[in-house]
């Protein structure tokens, strides 16, 4: 085990000592979270704006008292003013309906509105409602009961995915990264020369890179929680065995995309073309679910799903090891296969 401590405190002490290494590791996730956070931040509903015309047929007088009726809804906005006014303030998005009231109780009021917003839709649903309450004679307005799930903020839909990118992440670049770049250096070559067994180097980088993957979840997830509230709502050990099997998972796929890139474009290009489909695919912004169900097969199958999945399971399920067989079987066959065949088609030089 002497090479492989050793090989593996080499690693460490050489992370450390690079300060723009650990800003891009440590301090760059966290600034990511903020500023996901903040813009996707917990908001009341926006208002719904709606113009009255007041030159319609019935008059003023007729778009003042719709005007005061919309107004006893709370979710809308509503502004007086003429057809030209209006159809203005439409036309420039300053407002999303422009209602003309109607000339006669028996009769419907007109509303302009732009087809293709989808904001325009949803004032005319909420007038509508409006309307057809007050119209209804002995028809009680609903109330609405706000309810808040754990876990169904869209924060807490995010951070698992932000976990998951940053396990990817650092198992490409932490680890294929850095081999390429020891190999432009000619620094494989000097290890070469050294009593230690290839075996002993492969799996010294990815040890330091799960030491690294620990500290970085553990920053991440206390940042959340004071932050953002989020918390660990499942197996805290179930959760830890998933972030470690997705960590060596990536590590493996890291080691067997630089196994024989001698360049830095190369192994660049390499990286980027693994970790750009599970950027687009994996669910790390929105729902895997929303791809088609034709190719939803192959997206399960994507480590970086797998893991999400996984991830999601435990921190907003509150799941346990129940969840996990499934994501680890793939997750443990991505990180098997990979390290077998980059054991294999590894290049010193």
């Amino acid at each position: 085990m002497t090479p492989l401590w050793q090989l593996t405190l080499a690693r460490l002490r050489e992370f450390f000592r690079r300060p723009a290494a650990v800003f891009w590791v440590y301090g760059f996730p966290l600034g990511l979270a903020l500023i996901l956070g903040a813009a996707f931040r917990d908001r009341p509903v926006e208002k719904v704006r709606v113009d009255v015309r007041t030159d319609g047929p019935g008059g003023p007088s007729a778009a003042e008292a719709l005007a005061a009726t919309l107004r006893a809804d709370k979710q809308l906005d509503v502004t007086l003013g003429d057809g030209v006014a209006t159809r203005n303030r439409l036309r420039t998005a300053k407002t999303d309906l422009v209602v003309t009231p109607a000339t006669a109780p028996d009769t419907a009021a007109e509303y302009l509105l732009e087809p293709n917003r989808t904001e325009a839709t949803l004032a005319r649903t909420v007038v509508d409602n409006v309307l057809v309450r007050r119209r209804v004679p002995g028809y009680a307005a609903p109330e609405s009961v706000p309810i808040v799930e754990p876990g169904g903020r869209y924060i807490d839909f995010l951070i698992p995915g932000l976990l998951g990118i940053n396990l990817m992440g650092g198992g490409l670049w932490g680890v294929g990264f850095v081999v390429v770049d020891m190999r432009v250096r000619k620094l494989l070559k000097r290890f070469l020369a050294t009593p230690m067994r290839r075996s002993d180097f492969l799996f010294s980088l990815m040890i330091s890179r799960l030491i690294f993957t620990l500290i970085e979840i553990a920053l991440l997830l206390t940042f959340s929680y004071f932050v953002f509230d989020i918390r660990l709502r499942g197996d805290p050990i179930a959760f830890a065995a998933l972030v470690l099997l997705g960590g060596a998972a990536f590590a493996g796929v890291g080691l067997l995309v630089a196994s024989r890139a001698e360049t830095i474009e190369t192994v660049s290009g390499l990286m980027n073309a693994v970790m750009l489909p599970m950027y687009l695919f994996s669910g790390v912004f929105f729902s895997s679910d929303r791809f088609p169900a034709e190719i939803l097969p192959l997206v399960k199958l994507l480590p970086l799903t797998a893991l999400n999945d996984g991830l999601r399971a435990v921190m907003n399920d509150g799941a346990g090891w129940e969840a996990l067989p499934v994501p680890a079987a793939i997750l443990a066959t991505w990180g098997a296969v990979s390290f077998a065949l980059a054991f294999k088609l590894f290049r010193w030089r």
